[in-house]
């Protein structure tokens, strides 16, 4: 978490419901957020898991692309653009001259443009560097007057259904939708970072509150705060910008070598092309591993990563308790050799070694919307 005092820090047109609702508020990517309500971080994490948990993920950048063609795009992102059909939506990675990770983003292809969600803490940086290399004839804009909602969960299709219309039900994963409702327009992506089923909703500022509250009046859905979304999404494997990822690895290092669409790899045409294909072929000194530590420590991000012998070969990048497992879990880099599924090695925790091997991920099977 960060250390700005609470003058300093901006809140999200849902600060008012989470005082109401007795969140406990802790600073984050320069915003107010709640990290966990009452009922805490445990349960809220398994209700998520069972039934539907709603998060506020409104500190998160959402932008719109004027003028912005999908080959303009792609001079910036190692994925596969210009194959979005309208409606749909794919992940992808903004990279830097030589390859590094910039940031970690959806891509949405509108009807009449291209948008992006960015994360919190990068958002300012994003526009700029969008805006520097795009030019001034198109237009980057970062959308403030609305809200994000995050529905996740296996009731969150039927929850978002009485409230959305039946169509959101059958709605792809990564896909979109515009929802009129009555003084609202809704944009409806089913998506989410928590590895279950689950929808993303745009929302006015203005609305944000009510769109919630109809929400929480459902009795599938509690309210979850950051410390669950963290737990939920370190159990499905997914990286924490800033944490696992950032300016000094690359998609291969980092195990995202699958956001490299095969056309794009031909071309060879993205930012540190040259080096990240030489990794393909060549893979990198380190790569991103999950981690199983025996026991009931947990490994927190910083903790050293050793071999038997006691040699240092990793750092932990994200760890805690897994409340699904009932069992800590981490994820972290390791040198090459060392980063084969099974392999033993030991975590440092509190100075004492404490064994552990890599793992594959997700630690929690995944639960995306397929299709019937």
């Amino acid at each position: 978490m960060d250390s700005e005092k609470p003058a300093d820090l901006r809140r999200t047109p849902l600060h008012t419901l989470h005082i109401a609702r007795g969140a406990k508020m802790v600073p984050f990517a320069g915003y107010e957020m709640p990290v966990q309500y009452p009922t805490g971080i445990i349960s809220e994490h398994l209700h998520t898991r069972a039934k539907a948990g709603l998060f506020d993920v409104s500190h998160m950048g959402q932008v719109a692309l004027h003028g912005v063609t999908a080959a303009m795009l792609e001079t910036l992102v190692p994925g596969d653009i210009a194959g979005l059909t309208e409606g749909r939506m794919r992940y992808t990675l903004l990279l830097n001259d030589d390859g590094g990770i910039i940031d970690d983003l959806m891509a949405i292809r509108f009807a009449d443009r291209l948008g992006l969600v960015v994360n919190a803490a990068t958002k300012e940086g994003d526009v700029a560097h969008l805006r520097d290399r795009l030019g001034a004839a198109t237009g980057v804009e970062l959308l403030e007057d609305r809200a994000l909602l995050a529905l996740q969960g296996p009731a969150a299709a039927a929850v978002l259904a009485r409230i959305a219309g039946a169509g959101v039900a059958t709605m792809p994963f990564l896909s979109c939708a515009l929802v009129e409702r009555p003084g609202m327009t809704l944009f409806v992506t089913r998506s989410g970072y928590t590895g279950e089923d689950g929808f993303e909703i745009s929302v006015p500022a203005d609305r944000a509150v009510a769109l919630a509250e109809l929400l929480l009046a459902e009795p599938e859905v509690l309210p979850v705060g950051l410390g669950a979304r963290d737990t939920l999404r370190l159990e499905a494997g997914l990286c924490l910008y800033g944490h696992d990822i950032d300016e000094t690895t690359t998609p291969v290092s980092a195990g995202l070598a699958w956001t490299i669409a095969k056309r794009r790899r031909e071309e060879s045409s993205f930012p540190g092309a040259a080096r990240i294909l030489k990794e393909l072929a060549h893979p990198p000194a380190r790569r991103r591993v999950g981690i199983r530590p025996d026991g009931r420590a947990p490994a927190r991000e910083g903790s050293a990563i050793v071999d038997p012998a006691g040699n240092l070969v990793g750092e932990v990048t994200s760890g805690g308790f897994s409340p699904s497992l009932n069992a800590p879990i981490a994820m972290g880099y390791v040198a090459r050799p060392y980063s084969d599924p099974g392999t033993a090695l030991s975590v440092v925790v509190r100075d004492v070694a404490r064994p552990a091997r890599v793992s594959p991920m997700p630690f929690v099977p995944t639960h995306y919307y397929r299709g019937h």
